[in-house]
């Protein structure tokens, strides 16, 4: 029975277990509605005793189906730490500590986290398989990433003290830590508008940084872009298996060099 709940509750690649998934899934979906509806002042006071114990019957459902997953699982404990454990774990807890603190249950949007599951129903292979190299080639770029926003740090520190000297409190930048802030909405280009410059010299260092914005916004980008190209060029282009050259255009069929076929043809 164990082996049977299992291969139903883990596994995608039958009718039961498809049909497992594609149930848990639309409950999910249901449930975040219900929660969102809940919000709705207009709506909680006329339905909200229908909504509070449909979500109740939500969390049965889905504490009946993690018990189920703890209970068939090979390894316990490795599948109540894994990414979906913790996510599964998490999309029950918010009901029970809703008994000890009201309003807690909103947290249930949480649920919408446990959709990436259709990965797996659906065999979408090869979205996780670029999935993948995306995260590869992230984890390549860390380095760079890590100096770049190091940079930053301190870019928006001096920005910050500048603006704070430039402008002082009667300008709004009361402190160094918010014209700081303002550093940062401004080298984003997001521009809320809550703090502005007053004087000359402060509106031209702000568009010296609008300017400087637009620049620093595409070096991560470009970074893992690279990195992104570097591993695609690694995984396509495979040196020949007869001659050993390794400059072959990464959609060729034969080696130029000695008319090989190539085994990523």
């Amino acid at each position: 029975m164990k082996r049977a709940i299992h291969k139903v509750v883990f596994k995608a690649d039958s009718v039961a277990g498809r049909a497992f998934d594609l149930g848990v899934m639309s409950m999910i979906l249901l449930s975040v509605l219900v929660v969102m509806l809940d919000s709705i002042a207009s709506l909680q006071a006329p339905w909200g005793r229908v909504f509070f114990w449909t979500e109740w019957g939500f969390t049965l459902f889905f504490t009946l189906e993690y018990l189920l997953r703890l209970y068939s699982a090979k390894k316990p404990l490795q599948y109540a730490f894994s990414f979906f454990g913790v996510i599964d774990l998490l999309a029950i807890l918010p009901s029970y500590l809703s008994l000890l603190a009201p309003g807690s249950q909103y947290l249930l949007v949480v649920r919408t986290l446990r959709t990436l599951r259709i990965f797996r129903v659906l065999k979408l292979t090869f979205y996780v398989k670029e999935a993948q190299s995306l995260s590869a080639a992230v984890g390549r770029s860390l380095g760079k990433i890590i100096i770049f926003l190091s940079f930053i740090v301190i870019l928006v520190i001096i920005l910050g003290s500048l603006m704070y000297l430039v402008e002082g409190s009667e300008n709004g930048f009361t402190s160094i830590p918010r014209s700081m802030y303002w550093a940062i909405v401004t080298l984003t280009t997001v521009g809320y508008g809550d703090i502005s410059p007053k004087t000359n010299l402060g509106q031209f260092l702000a568009s010296l940084v609008m300017l400087m914005g637009y620049a620093i916004l595409a070096v991560p980008t470009g970074i893992v872009t690279a990195e992104l190209s570097k591993g695609t060029q690694a995984s396509t282009n495979q040196p020949c298996t007869a001659c050993g050259k390794k400059d072959l255009e990464a959609d060729s069929k034969y080696c130029r060099y000695c008319g090989t076929l190539l085994s990523n043809s």
